[in-house]
């Protein structure tokens, strides 16, 4: 069975950092490209970052850029999202996600995700 089983969330003050991983197992994630999406409350859900199957030219909103930085462990089969510089508007579940093919910035059509983890950011 295929899994994507995310940690690392919690809450954290303004200005503070967490590192969320993304554990994949059932197959290997090497040929998919990998990446996080959240969902604040009220909103859509949107793609923060992703990477692709060699690692190369990841991709970031502009509201995460330069704060936050994707990277994959192969050996692990597994992704990170480390977060700094948190603002209360990164307040959201976190969602991963992969797929044989780059999504964009869409969710639709996405093969896996994970159930999500939540992040909270006090101010």
């Amino acid at each position: 069975q295929v899994q994507l089983v995310e940690s690392g969330g919690g809450l954290v003050q303004a200005g503070g950092s967490l590192r969320l991983s993304c554990a994949a197992s059932g197959r290997t994630f090497v040929s998919y490209v990998m990446g996080w999406f959240r969902q604040a409350p009220g909103k859509e859900r949107e793609c923060v970052a992703r990477i692709s199957w060699s690692g190369g030219n990841p991709y970031y909103a502009d509201s995460v850029k330069g704060r936050f930085t994707i990277s994959r462990d192969y050996a692990k089969n597994t992704v990170y999202l480390q977060m700094n510089s948190l603002k209360p508007e990164d307040t959201a579940v976190y969602y991963c996600a992969a797929d044989l093919t780059d999504w964009g910035t869409s969710s639709d059509g996405i093969e896996y995700w994970g159930k999500g983890t939540l992040v909270t950011v006090s101010s």
